[in-house]
């Protein structure tokens, strides 16, 4: 089969880059059914860019640097506002659904520490669902792409010094597959399934993440996690998402006495910056306070209407947003750190790009603006597909991909115990506010699961140690990593890292712990 270009992974970051790639033949690799299982899909608020009459990049930009906590790379966050309608255009002309006023302009509307109303939504709360699904539409409809559903990333495959492609691990348990290529995008996702509390799906592992850094690839701000404040705490896991959106639209935090949570916590209250209001509602889970998000008001008698998926899962639960307070807890929602990426997704091994949540392009700094994702999967998707293009073709234009079946293995399914044990290690000791001791207990319970005959708890626990070693290194809080024995800013500084260099700095410190 004739395809230069292996994307693996199928969610936003993935599709739209593959789309981009066109007339390039492209091999795209899925875990799921096309749509299923990727982050993207579950997004509620929608996408970010600065297209209202009252709007700029240039405003979009210092949102973006200002929630990113001193750690935003600001040449990347300038081009992700810059083309970010650009890339809006390209959607609609794919032909999302975005919301729209009665004179048929785009309707954008305002989230937590944006200063304008520039998020872009369909049918309120299924933004994510409704780009993604018109994206595989515009997949089906492409013939340069291949599309193989139902193999999980198993390696990368490098040879020469450069990364020639990847193997696969069937999810049936049937033959894996070897895919060879002179180009590798990354587009697997994030790392929330580590936590014991998220609003991601289940297989949001690190699978991307933990194949790039055991091969040696740069690593930037593993350290940095996004809690998101209103995930419903009604016991199910993953914990269905309460969009910010919510609190734009009027809905506040309060406790279980009525006080308004936010109150003293920031100038902006319940619009505060991410990271600020997850720790209030930490706290006030912790105090004993409890944490609601009171919508019986605003947006009262319009919440079905305006958000249908929250609203669901709350009747679900039994809970009716226009009468009964809704409980509400942080959970892991985003990972600002990844494989460090380029201002064109390249990574630091040659012949691999990375792209989306995956990757660390700089854009989100310490803690991310609401509804950069989604921009930054498809802003820096279409440039890594045009280095990508111009990069086989400076090489003499395309290659030949091979694909070819593997060995039969199991299906690959990780022990429940050994899994829930690092999902709560992570929760009670990597999570909203951490401490020295508390990491480094949880690094010598994920270092022992490192070693094991279990390729996806291995895995799982690869990306655990990326996120808690960093973090025990960081001798400060800031942003999404906040330190309760450190609590104050020191000099602003990425991670940039291996994680050879993270065991070698880490080896000393965990001699000292024991």
């Amino acid at each position: 089969m004739s395809g230069p270009v292996l994307v693996v992974g199928a969610g936003l970051a993935g599709l739209f880059t593959a789309l981009k790639l066109a007339p390039l033949p492209v091999i795209l690799v899925s875990p799921h059914p096309l749509g299923d299982g990727a982050a993207s899909s579950w997004a509620q608020g929608g996408i970010a860019a600065a297209i209202g009459a009252d709007d700029t990049p240039d405003l979009h930009l210092a949102d973006t640097i200002a929630a990113g906590a001193g750690l935003v790379v600001e040449e990347a966050a300038r081009i992700l506002c810059s083309e970010a309608p650009a890339r809006i255009d390209d959607l609609v002309a794919l032909g999302v659904p975005f919301a729209r006023s009665g004179d048929g302009r785009l309707k954008p509307s305002r989230e937590a520490a944006h200063s304008r109303a520039r998020v872009l939504a369909v049918d309120g709360d299924r933004s994510g669902l409704a780009i993604v699904q018109t994206l595989i539409a515009a997949i089906r409809r492409t013939p340069t792409v291949t599309v193989i559903e139902g193999y999980l990333l198993d390696d990368l495959t490098l040879a020469g010094g450069r990364v020639r492609g990847a193997t696969f691990r069937a999810r049936d348990g049937g033959p894996g597959l070897a895919v060879t290529a002179p180009a590798t995008v990354l587009a697997t996702g994030g790392i929330g399934g580590l936590y014991a509390v998220t609003t991601n799906p289940p297989g949001a592992v690190g699978a991307g993440l933990a194949a790039a850094a055991r091969h040696g690839a740069l690593v930037a701000d593993p350290e940095f996690v996004q809690f998101h404040p209103t995930a419903l705490d009604v016991g199910r896991d993953p914990a269905p998402l309460a969009t910010e959106a919510l609190r734009g639209d009027g809905a506040v935090l309060v406790t279980r006495d009525g006080r308004r949570l936010m109150q003293g916590a920031h100038p902006a209250l319940d619009l505060a910056p991410r990271d600020v209001v997850a720790r209030a509602v930490h706290a006030a889970i912790l105090g004993g306070d409890g944490a609601f998000l009171d919508a019986r008001t605003a947006p009262g008698p319009e919440f079905a209407g305006r958000f249908p998926t929250v609203h669901a899962a709350a009747i679900a639960a039994g809970l009716d947003p226009t009468r009964d307070l809704l409980p509400v807890a942080p959970a892991a929602h985003f990972h600002m750190g990844g494989v460090a990426t380029d201002l064109w997704g390249r990574t630091s091994l040659p012949g691999l790009w990375a792209v989306g949540e995956v990757a660390a392009t700089g854009v989100h700094g310490a803690n991310r603006l609401a509804s950069n994702s989604l921009l930054e999967a498809v802003v820096f998707g279409a440039r890594t597909a045009q280095d990508v293009a111009r990069t086989l073709r400076d090489a003499g234009g395309p290659a030949e991909a091979t694909m070819a079946d593997l060995p039969s293995a199991p299906a690959p399914q990780a022990d429940p115990a050994g899994v829930a044990a690092l999902r709560r290690t992570m929760q009670d000791h990597v999570g909203v506010v951490r401490d020295g001791q508390g990491l480094a207990a949880a690094l010598a319970e994920i270092s022992a699961m490192r070693t094991g005959a279990d390729p996806v708890l291995a895995t799982m626990a690869d990306c655990a140690f990326l996120i808690a070693a960093a973090a025990l290194l960081r001798q400060e809080s800031r942003g999404g990593h906040y330190r309760a024995d450190r609590p104050f800013a020191g000099p602003a500084q990425r991670t940039l890292t291996t994680i050879n260099a993270l065991e070698d700095a880490l080896q000393p410190r965990l001699r000292q712990a024991g």
